[in-house]
């Protein structure tokens, strides 16, 4: 009867004492958060129950596994003991961590309340928090792991080997992992540099979008277009971007239009008022429209408006030239850009200036693409080129006694 009443009093005892404990910590938890409601701190820590009672139950039955009197334990005591402390190395690392990041989180969510109207401090802490999470459980895994190795006999002889060529090792895999380590110190100096935050637009090689996520080797970009570009940390400290949050998200847009000379300006800047009045994306800060610059054929408008951040700017511009053509289309057609295909206007008295020489006489057509049409006044003059050709049929005729040229027909 104690063989069966022994193991069942050990393993219910150990199972029995871990759900009381649980309860008890959750019921001092919820009264805390119900008494402390400016902060989320307690509420979270809840959330570190599930790991608080893996440990307590594998702590108990660390410490009294061997008071079974089970002829499987006594066989395989070792065995399970190894097992059982493995599984509570693993089970206090997860509780770290979870403990950790409630701590964090509830940190950064009472931050983020007390400054709710700087968008860009709380991005930054944001960033900063989540990478500094990242590297706690880094830190704890790598902890965790050793001493669950450490737990081996075996591994205890090789870790002792290992550190007399601790420095060998270190410089080859310094050599073998340089551009991860460089990743590695990218993300420190991104996170604590404030180069970039998460809720950042950006524009990496010509791309547009939005960081959403940071971490110690790579960032991702969410585009507008729902794609995501990753791309590792170094890329933001060894070259530039363009980061359009930094020093404030408010935005200034430009729309350009190419209309006809005949545009009617004040009208249209009437009429960009009315839009920019109707648009719940404009932020009311400024706007302009004036003309820019001019061709033969049109003119070039500008429009000048501002909104909070990017995606509003994006907003504003589309409507603006949206509903401006729509406007221009129905109350002013003339304005639109065309190809002139009609006949010039005469100049004052219906006479085109027709350009002739200084005796009168109208160019030769061989003369009206030359500046030889001034050289000579006189009517009678050879056309140019024309003695030069005289001159060489001169050379080339025999003067020995009126003798024929030979040709060598006979």
């Amino acid at each position: 009867m104690e063989n069966v009443l022994r193991p069942l009093i050990v393993l219910g005892g150990s199972v029995a004492l871990t759900l009381v404990l649980g309860w008890v910590v959750d019921l001092v938890l919820r009264r805390a958060d119900a008494r402390h409601h400016e902060t989320p701190l307690w509420g979270l820590l809840r959330r570190c129950r599930p790991p608080l009672m893996v440990v307590l139950l594998t702590a108990l039955l660390r410490g009294a596994y061997d008071q079974t009197n089970l002829k499987l334990v006594e066989d395989h005591e070792e065995g399970i003991g190894q097992i059982l402390s493995l599984i509570l190395i693993a089970a206090t690392a997860w509780l770290i961590v979870r403990v950790a990041s409630t701590i964090v989180e509830a940190s950064y969510a009472r931050y983020a309340s007390q400054q709710s109207r700087d968008a860009a401090r709380v991005r930054r802490v944001r960033t900063q928090v989540t990478l500094i999470m990242r590297i706690v459980t880094a830190v704890v895994a790598v902890v965790a792991v050793a001493a669950m190795l450490m737990t081996f006999p075996n591994m205890q002889a090789i870790g002792k080997s290992m550190l007399a060529s601790a420095g060998i090792i270190g410089i080859v895999a310094g050599v073998a992992a340089q551009s991860t380590l460089g990743n590695l110190f990218a993300g420190f100096q991104i996170a604590f540099g404030d180069m970039v935050r998460l809720g950042d637009t950006v524009v990496v090689d010509g791309e547009w979008g939005v960081v959403e996520e940071v971490t110690l080797t790579f960032l991702a970009v969410r585009t507008w277009d729902e794609r995501r570009i990753t791309m590792p940390v170094s890329y933001f400290t060894s070259k530039p971007f363009e980061n359009w949050s930094r020093g404030g998200a408010q935005m200034t847009g430009t729309v350009f239009f190419q209309l006809d000379h005949r545009a009617p300006v004040p009208a249209m800047r009437e009429r960009l008022r009315e839009i920019l009045a109707a648009t719940s994306s404009w932020d009311g800060r400024d706007w302009s429209l004036a003309v820019t610059d001019t061709t033969p054929n049109t003119m070039e408008v500008r429009v000048v408006v501002t909104a909070k951040d990017a995606d509003d700017i994006w907003t504003v511009r589309c409507a603006v030239r949206e509903q401006m053509i729509d406007w221009l289309c129905t109350h002013h057609p003339y304005a639109l850009p065309k190809v002139n295909t009609a006949e010039a206007v005469p100049p004052p008295g219906g006479q085109w200036p027709t350009r002739t020489r200084a005796n009168g006489r109208a160019p030769r057509p061989e003369e009206i693409h030359t500046n030889n049409a001034d050289i000579r006044d006189d009517d009678d003059a050879p056309p140019p080129g024309a003695q030069g050709a005289a001159a060489r049929r001169a050379t080339a005729t025999p003067s020995h006694d009126g003798a024929q040229p030979h040709t060598g027909r006979g």
